[in-house]
């Protein structure tokens, strides 16, 4: 074999051992890599990888990350808790994603709430609900009856506030109490440490009572203006909703009579101060679980592998971006992240 051939061959031996190595380096260092990013992913994650859920699914930091984001318009809508959420994080989105269009959609017969956006749901009216309370087992099975499952998609915590007249003499209520008042067995402020008064509780329309003798409002503005107006009166809402109004007085709630927390931040401002002053909200005592009344806010799913079931899991993982967690800790709610 000639010296030229010998050089020849060395040189495309070199080439092939070269090759080899490299592609073994590749494929070690993207191994390595994977596994960095497993760890850092589930014990100490970075802006740029997002958070992952107990179901695996990774979140964004911004809307504009959010991927597979579908065209058209989409109509929402259900519980009145979220409005502050919506008209903080509606805007947001709609200025990073214009073709995700989104409408806001009254019921055509009564007020809006949870119920009445689950039952929209289901008769097609929406494309996705926002709830402050889980779905039902009737609304599951409606659904099934229909072809479809329902799926509710955790995004925030609300605390629930109590309020009552602002002249009501009474440092706080607990639960056990606060049930007995709308089941009918305390009727009167004397029996949970107040005046000879009776008790007027109000709640919503939507809702069935155990008492008859609860007054049934649309709204909870008109609700506060009953309970603004009657010294005996009572009602219940999300936090962020109640505390921060000039009409009422939010109480503090306890499990145990000696042991009562405010929903607001201390100190507390009379209603002779407000609107100049306001109370707000003590998100620290919700986020901790110090106080005892919360509950999830989820986003109602349509799961039938069309395109509202992609808007709406689409919707819930903009509000899951830490962008959206931080506007939804603004409007004054819990954030999940």
């Amino acid at each position: 074999m000639s010296a030229k051939k010998e050089t020849t061959i060395l040189i495309i031996a070199l080439v092939i051992a070269l090759g080899l190595m490299g592609a073994s380096v590749w494929w070690l260092t993207k191994e390595l890599d994977g596994g960095i990013r497993v760890l850092t992913d589930s014990e100490n994650p970075t802006p740029s990888q997002g958070i992952v859920n107990p179901e695996g699914e990774s979140y964004p930091e911004t809307l504009a990350e959010v991927q597979n984001v579908p065209r058209g318009l989409f109509s929402h809508g259900g519980s009145t808790t979220w409005v502050s959420i919506r008209v903080a994080v509606d805007p947001a989105i709609q200025t990073v994603w214009p073709q995700f269009q989104l409408r806001y959609t009254d019921p055509l017969r009564g007020a809006p709430s949870s119920g009445t956006g689950i039952q929209m749901l289901l008769d097609n009216q929406l494309t996705f609900a926002m709830s402050a309370r889980p779905i039902s087992d009737g609304e599951y099975q409606k659904a099934r009856d229909r072809g479809f499952t329902l799926k509710e998609i955790p995004v925030a915590i609300d605390g629930i506030a109590i309020v009552v007249h602002p002249s009501l003499p009474i440092s706080g209520i607990t639960i056990e109490q606060f049930d007995g008042i709308y089941a009918g067995e305390i009727t009167n402020w004397n029996q949970v440490g107040g005046p000879d008064l009776k008790i007027q509780p109000y709640g919503k329309i939507d809702r069935d009572p155990a008492d008859s003798n609860i007054i049934l409002t649309a709204t909870t503005t008109e609700a506060l203006r009953g309970v603004g107006s009657n010294p005996g009166g009572i009602y219940w809402a999300s936090a962020p909703l109640l505390v921060s109004q000039c009409m009422v007085k939010p109480l503090p709630v306890g499990r145990t009579a000696n042991n009562f927390v405010a929903p607001y931040k201390l100190p507390f401002v009379p209603v002779s101060e407000c609107p100049q002053r306001r109370n707000e909200v003590n998100l620290d005592v919700f986020r901790t679980g110090e106080y005892p009344w919360s509950r999830r806010l989820v986003v109602v799913v349509k799961e039938n592998g069309q395109i509202d079931q992609q808007a709406g899991e689409t919707y819930a993982k903009f509000l899951l971006t830490e962008q959206g967690q931080e506007l939804i800790r603004k409007a004054g709610f819990v954030s999940l992240r």
